[in-house]
């Protein structure tokens, strides 16, 4: 074996698939003492009615139990196509890490835990679920499909994506977007999982690409992922120290409390800027800190499957 890769070499999780679901798991079980309470009861078999729709498939007991409407749900129904987008560029794979594990996480490994979780949801509800992973170049494409050897497929990508570390591996997001806004031909429910670290130029650019999405008449979600501690309040001790772009190779040295305050408002100041684009090109902006629980993405995926039609 090659002694360098053996020396960089990360392993993905030992069980993703295991771990997702105890993720949905925990999830399902804390509905109970939320807005979704009494949906957990019977996840697979009901939706949220929506006004206009037959009242024919109601499910009135279950209306009895928590005041909202669902509708039963059979078999061979058509349900919902996901496509679920991975930045898997070097700056995704901060911080630097040897094991994963639901405790300790980088941005690409709760990415990938994520988009697990939300697939076995998926799962759970007969929904069909796409996926694209991409860094410098387009890396894997699969269509939207419920089969349970597709799922596993899926699954293997997701944890391979993890299980090789990358040095200077940049990435143009807006190029990618392009490409698979023209693959996804049905309407679907998109996910992107990126850092968004990218020039002002590139920006732009990818906004472009995202209202390419829009016009397509797909809904898009932006799961924007960072390491708040680290990446927001730039929580390093005042020791000199290098900081290098993951993905140039540029490096500046400094002190971290000399620029700390600076430093953090200028990234809270880019990621509200963030918030008011997408919101003026009326796409889902989600806040994710990696240290934080998978709550807001699945609560998100639920909200917006409801809305979906």
């Amino acid at each position: 074996m090659n002694i360098e890769k053996q020396v960089n070499e990360i392993t993905g999780f030992k069980n993703l698939e295991l771990l997702a679901n105890q993720v949905v798991e925990g999830f399902i079980s804390g509905l109970h003492k939320s807005p979704f309470h009494g949906f957990s009861a019977e996840f697979a078999e009901h939706k949220i009615y929506n006004n206009g729709e037959s009242t024919k498939h109601i499910d009135w007991k279950l209306y009895a139990k928590t005041d909202k409407l669902y509708t039963k749900r059979y078999e061979e129904e058509t349900n919902l196509r996901c496509h679920l987008i991975l930045d898997n560029s070097s700056s995704m794979h901060y911080p630097a890490m040897k094991e994963m594990d639901i405790g300790h996480l980088n941005k690409i490994g709760f990415s990938v835990l994520a988009s697990a979780a939300i697939m076995n949801l998926m799962k759970r509800q007969r929904d069909a679920v796409g996926m694209s992973i991409y860094s410098d170049e387009f890396e894997f494409y699969a269509s939207e499909k419920g089969s349970e050897r597709h799922h596993h497929q899926l699954i293997s990508h997701l944890n391979a994506a993890i299980a090789e570390s990358r040095r200077e591996v940049q990435t143009k997001t807006y190029t990618h977007l392009h490409l698979i806004a023209e693959k996804l031909k049905r309407r679907s429910l998109v996910f992107l999982f990126t850092d968004m670290f990218q020039s002002d130029t590139e920006e732009e650019k990818l906004f472009e690409a995202l209202q390419h999405l829009k016009y397509n008449k797909h809904e898009v979600v932006l799961f924007h992922t960072f390491d708040k501690e680290k990446e927001l309040q730039f929580d390093f001790n005042n020791r000199p120290k290098r900081f290098v772009d993951v993905e140039t190779g540029d490096f500046v040295n400094v002190y971290a409390d000399n620029i700390k305050e600076n430093y953090e408002a200028a990234v809270q100041s880019y990621f509200d800027e963030l918030a008011v684009k997408c919101g003026q090109y009326r796409i889902k902006y989600v806040p994710v800190d990696i240290n934080e629980s998978f709550n807001a993405i699945l609560t998100t995926y639920l909200v917006e499957r409801s809305k979906f039609g």
